[in-house]
């Protein structure tokens, strides 16, 4: 029998040992999920024994974070918004940055239905999102979840990631707010949208090869890997979503921290006479392109 904190302390020393940026937080995360409690629960038990099948099954997951498989992939779930989502190989990882979409994207609906319209007989019902290559499900789903009349359309080329993006609709509820779509980009979007949103591919070769082995190891390279520059799926897809949008619609893309001026040269390119602008994170970086017809 061994206590919770001594095999806390040992796990903290063996992730820091490995190079984990946040070896506490990983090693409670994984032994609270190995024992099926909170993490604030290991708090006021850190006297407690754990038996022999407990350890080894903290062991199990303790090993998988050594070879720098991220948290979210072992636990089998990642926050996003306030809503958990499940995770695995096939999609990339939701971050905190993209929540700075979501948070625009109800910005923009809110000024359609709030402030512009309120006077007006506008049905918010006939708003449409896309939502272009939607991975896990998180964007989609979070804005269904805050906009329950809004029509959504989540396109994916990848069929796993498409099959886990209905199951979490299903989990959250709103899988009859969004319609599942198969295809490349927005090829497989048959009406126009009011508002396109995407997390596209911007990472470029370089920095996709210099990356920390959770992400060029495990996350998947399709929804990473944007070309030499990063900006390869950038420029497909802005043609394309200037003939899927609805007179005065907007778009939404996030960007690479370095990327704000040439996406911006390239926005202007594709949509003459559109305000467009670059939107900074929580750290001052450049993080989301923003262009209104």
């Amino acid at each position: 029998m061994t206590s919770l904190g001594d095999i806390l302390e040992k796990a903290i020393h063996r992730l820091s040992a490995v190079g984990c940026d946040t070896p506490r937080l990983d090693a409670e995360v994984l032994l609270a999920h190995s024992l099926g409690r909170e993490r604030t629960w290991l708090y006021l038990h850190v006297s407690d024994s754990l038996d022999e099948n407990q350890t080894n099954k903290f062991e199990a997951l303790l090993h998988r974070r050594e070879q720098r498989e991220p948290v979210a992939y072992i636990v089998g779930y990642k926050e996003f918004f306030g809503l958990e989502f499940e995770v695995y190989s096939a999609v990339l990882i939701p971050r905190p940055e993209t929540e700075l979409l979501v948070e625009t994207a109800l910005e923009i609906y809110d000024l359609r239905f709030t402030i512009y319209d309120f006077n007006t007989t506008s049905d918010s019902s006939q708003f449409t999102i896309a939502d272009v290559g939607t991975g896990s499900g998180c964007i989609a789903i979070a804005l269904a979840k805050h906009l329950p009349s809004v029509s959504i359309f989540a396109l994916e080329t990848s069929p796993a990631a498409l099959s886990l993006a209905r199951r979490n609709a299903e989990k959250h509820g709103v899988a009859a707010s969004i319609t599942f779509l198969s295809g490349d980009l927005l090829a497989g979007l048959t009406e126009p949208a009011d508002l396109i949103v995407s997390n596209p591919p911007y990472v470029s070769r370089s920095e996709l090869a210099a990356a920390m082995p959770e992400v060029s190891r495990y996350e998947p390279r399709l929804a990473l890997d944007g070309g030499e520059d990063g900006l390869d799926v950038i420029r497909l897809l802005l043609p394309q979503a200037r003939e899927k949008l609805k007179p005065g619609g907007a778009l939404l893309v996030e960007i690479g921290s370095t990327q704000g001026p040439a996406v911006r040269q390239l926005a202007q390119f594709h949509f003459p006479g559109a305000a467009v602008e670059v939107k900074k994170d929580l750290a001052g970086l450049d993080r989301l392109l923003v262009v209104k017809t």
